[in-house]
């Protein structure tokens, strides 16, 4: 039987990659995105590779539009078996410079669309038996970082949301985890990220580098397949080591 993958957010970055990465698995993707053109494109590149793609607008933060994108894609095929939550924001400012607004929205995006995308699925799910729900949090949750204010509370927010969707819906054969990247080469944090932010990081990443959305998505692609189904509740970094690490010289000894 073919599996359904929805991913939200997969007209770029992890989100565009791990629909590459599903779609090479033999999942038949669904690709939500609030830009209708990039998620043609993905879906476009999956299709003239030979796999199956359905694009679909939806903005995560509004429940009608969920519905809908939802609603569409079961008259394509059927429920989700697997839904990865991989829509998100990031607003850069310090505690005292952070506006309502801002935080607002990075909460609306990161930690109310992943609910409200997770609640709809899993109305499928339940009646399947069968379900993976894939959060994307951040290594931002576990370790604080300057003018993250609002982006680590959201993705604080995500693993807490991941843990109770385990705790109630474990017992209809759904699993909830999430993956928490590290630095990740998106487009995104080449815009947020200054040449100064990736040495900094580098520094303190073991493996001395960024890592790359392939990375994520093979992760993520992990926690959809059929081998993950005891594992439930819980997050996996791919973070190159970053969460791992601590003082990088001891005595004579350094890194």
């Amino acid at each position: 039987m073919t599996r359904v993958a929805a991913i939200t957010g997969a007209g770029s970055g992890i989100g565009e990659a791990t629909a590459y990465k599903l779609a090479a698995d033999g999942f038949e993707v669904v690709i939500f995105d609030i830009n209708m053109a990039k998620a043609e494109s993905v879906a476009q590149t999956v299709i003239d590779s030979g796999g199956r793609a359905l694009p679909l607008c939806m903005d995560v933060t509004n429940a009608e539009s969920v519905e809908m994108a939802f609603g569409v894609l079961e008259g394509w095929r059927k429920s989700p078996d697997v839904l990865v939550n991989s829509a998100g924001i990031m607003k850069v400012a310090s505690v005292m410079d952070c506006t309502l607004l801002d935080f607002q929205a990075v909460m609306e995006v990161n930690v109310i669309g992943t609910f409200l995308c997770a609640q709809r699925a899993a109305k499928g799910m339940i009646l399947q038996r069968y379900g993976r729900l894939i959060n994307l949090s951040s290594i931002s949750a576990e370790r604080a970082g300057i003018g993250r204010i609002a982006y680590g509370t959201s993705k604080g927010a995500v693993g807490a949301l991941t843990r109770q969707l385990a705790m109630e819906l474990g017992i209809f054969g759904i699993t909830s985890n999430s993956v928490a990247p590290g630095p990740i080469n998106t487009q995104m944090t080449r815009e947020l990220y200054t040449p100064e932010t990736i040495r900094a990081y580098e520094s303190m990443i073991p493996a001395r580098r960024l890592g790359s959305v392939d990375e994520v998505a093979h992760a993520i692609a992990f926690l959809a397949s059929e081998a993950s189904g005891y594992i439930n509740g819980t997050t996996i970094a791919v973070d190159g080591g970053y969460l791992a690490a601590g003082i990088g010289t001891t005595g004579s000894l350094h890194t």
